[in-house]
């Protein structure tokens, strides 16, 4: 029988794969849709453009392990900002001085929205982002802030289900009128509730209950299907599908059926996928258009600009992300976390 430990080394590895395939849709088809390659990529590339949504769904179920580990919102907000602070900023300083020097030319941002960028609030302030990727970190951070909130203050599950539920009929209601919406309601919706997306994160939460626990009642079986439809009318098809399928490659793995899917590759890539999240898109665009510039070949461009991302993602890894975390680890190991909602 698989361990906890084995389960979530598959989720581990699920990122990795994740993350590869988010970075291979940008290099590939996605670059060609911005600015042109010489030569054609194969169409199921285009499937990494949903890549992120798996990434939501496996914040979700390490956010509410992480909340019911930690003793307070004060604690919480300091693990997140440990967690993913110190690599965003390091990545915002090298990607802000990669475009400039590399280009695209317009991907360049101005000085004081690279600064910015650097609270996480940059969106809601009608600022660009320095990397194209970083508008799901504004809404990981969004979604930090409402769990913290609700889950602090409620402190009881059966409380906490009820307004999660709310907030997917919420999101089926604001997908299928989105047009109708007017501009206020349309900023809540799509900015502050994230209606495309949060059902991805409740999906999250309810499965870490139900690996937790073994089992799932009845009502929760039916606000997890709930959940976990909403894809279909959340994103045109044959996407949407995929999105499901993402759902079903998660539920193997915390079932112990993806373990064949662990190994040193693929735990090293999800050890790295935050990381490469980061450093990917504008950095490799830039060196790519580099590449193209001096007679390489588009394909020798896109495979320079992974292996530099990889090298940049693996030294922001092991020198910034690890030692940022167990200095707050250290510090943090006296406090001993506080029981798991009921």
């Amino acid at each position: 029988m698989a361990t906890a430990k084995n389960r979530l080394q598959a989720l581990d590895a699920l990122r990795g794969i994740a993350a590869l395939g988010v970075v291979l849709f940008h290099y590939l088809p996605y670059y060609n849709e911005l600015y042109g390659h010489a030569f054609n990529s194969p169409n199921v590339l285009e499937f990494g453009r949903y890549g992120v949504h798996l990434f939501f769904m496996l914040s979700g179920f390490v956010i509410f392990m992480t909340l019911e580990r930690t003793e307070n919102a004060a604690w919480f907000g300091l693990a997140r900002a440990f967690r993913l602070l110190p690599a965003l900023w390091v990545s915002i300083v090298i990607t802000f001085l990669s475009v400039h020097a590399l280009g695209p030319d317009d991907r360049t941002v101005p000085f004081t929205t690279a600064l910015m960028n650097f609270t996480l609030l940059h969106s809601y302030l009608d600022h660009a982002h320095v990397d194209g990727a970083y508008w799901s970190l504004v809404i990981e951070m969004t979604f930090y802030v409402w769990m913290a909130l609700l889950f602090y203050t409620l402190k009881n599950w059966q409380q906490l289900r009820i307004v999660l539920f709310s907030w997917i009929m919420l999101s089926y209601f604001a997908v299928i009128n989105l047009e109708n919406l007017s501009p206020t309601a349309a900023f809540i919706a799509n900015e502050l509730l994230f209606t495309s997306y949060a059902p991805l994160f409740i999906s999250g939460i309810v499965l870490y209950r139900w690996y937790k626990s073994g089992s799932l009642t009845t009502s929760e079986v039916f606000f997890l299907a709930l959940s976990m439809s909403h894809a279909l009318i959340a994103y045109p098809a044959p996407f949407n599908v995929f999105v499901l399928g993402c759902y079903a490659l998660f539920v193997m793995a915390i079932s112990g059926y993806l373990n064949f899917i662990v190994n040193p590759a693929t735990l090293w890539l999800g050890s790295l996928s935050y990381s490469l999240y980061l450093v990917h898109q504008n950095i490799g665009y830039g060196i790519i258009d580099h590449s193209y510039a001096i007679g390489l070949s588009g394909l020798s461009g896109v495979i320079i600009a992974l292996c530099v991302s990889l090298i940049l993602a693996t030294v922001i890894h092991y020198y910034i992300e690890k030692p940022a975390l167990k200095w707050f680890r250290q510090r943090r190991q006296k406090v001993a976390p506080v029981p798991a909602m009921n």
